[in-house]
């Protein structure tokens, strides 16, 4: 008898990002060979924002970009990012085998999930991930950036960042395994106020600084869990933009911000990359 695989259906398709997969291929293709340096060696670990592609985007493109030298490398997938929705507690996985999006299946690799669920602070919560937009809107960049992957999709609720980086280091690995971390900046503030506390939480994430709060980040308690872990392990950070929605939408009056950032593990060389 054999049983159906259970998939997280696509909750923000249509909205966040486009519905028809020809459009949100073409969208997300544009978008990353619109990036003009990539390294030879792609990061470890990246934090991007997950807002609708209209707002952050062009953003998020900027760090996806990079996993080019990484492309048939990269087999596994760390997605983590704040709850939404509904009031996680700990760390949160998805009970299914996998999620789709308008381009395809993207499978949860079980064995990375039996690992995690040997830590206290980690639990299975179906409602954490049924309507949560932070990791979802981050698939479609991965499936044109990448080649076959699986994710290990995790909602981080309320948690030291000492509980959060635990969890990461249990599935750090090696070359195969690339950390996403899902995080908008600011929020709601007029456009200069916003660009200087954007300024200020970017000093903090080159400086592995892990007290960023809810304020500046509404995934300080992920980020601050890289930023830890990144430490131990001796990455180094590049800025790679920093922007807000009344750079990328106009309106300035209320914005939130975006920013994302690379973490390698060796010297991040460029080369000249021609799309």
């Amino acid at each position: 008898m054999n049983v159906q695989p259970r998939i997280r259906p696509a909750a923000v398709a249509g909205a966040f990002y486009p519905g028809s997969s020809s459009q949100l291929r073409r969208e997300v293709s544009t978008l990353l060979a619109g990036v003009a340096e990539i390294p030879k060696t792609p990061p470890k670990a990246i934090i991007v924002p997950h807002a609708g592609y209209i707002y952050s985007a062009i953003v998020a493109a900027s760090a996806f970009a990079l996993l080019a030298g990484g492309k048939s490398a990269i087999h596994r997938v760390i997605l983590a990012g704040p709850a939404h929705r509904v009031a996680a507690r700990g760390v949160a996985l998805p009970d299914c085998d996998a999620f789709i999006t308008p381009l395809g299946t993207v499978p949860i690799d079980r064995q990375a999930v039996d690992a995690l669920r040997q830590l206290p602070q980690v639990r299975f919560s179906e409602e954490a991930h049924r309507q949560e937009h932070a990791l979802e809107v981050e698939l479609p960049f991965l499936q044109v950036a990448l080649d076959q992957f699986m994710i290990v999709p995790m909602v981080i609720g309320n948690i030291a960042p000492e509980a959060v980086a635990e969890a990461l280091n249990a599935v750090w690995r090696g070359p195969e395994t690339l950390i996403v971390i899902s995080s908008d900046v600011s929020h709601y503030l007029p456009y200069e106020d916003a660009q200087r506390i954007d300024a200020d939480t970017s000093r903090q994430i080159e400086n592995f600084d892990p007290s960023i709060d809810h304020q500046q980040a509404c995934g300080a308690l992920p980020v601050n869990g890289l930023l830890l872990v990144a430490r131990q392990h001796g990455l180094q950070v590049r800025r790679l933009q920093v922007l807000n929605s009344g750079d990328t939408a106009g309106d300035r009056r209320r914005v939130v911000g975006y920013g994302a950032f690379a973490f390698f593990e060796t010297a991040p060389g460029t080369a000249a990359h021609a799309h």
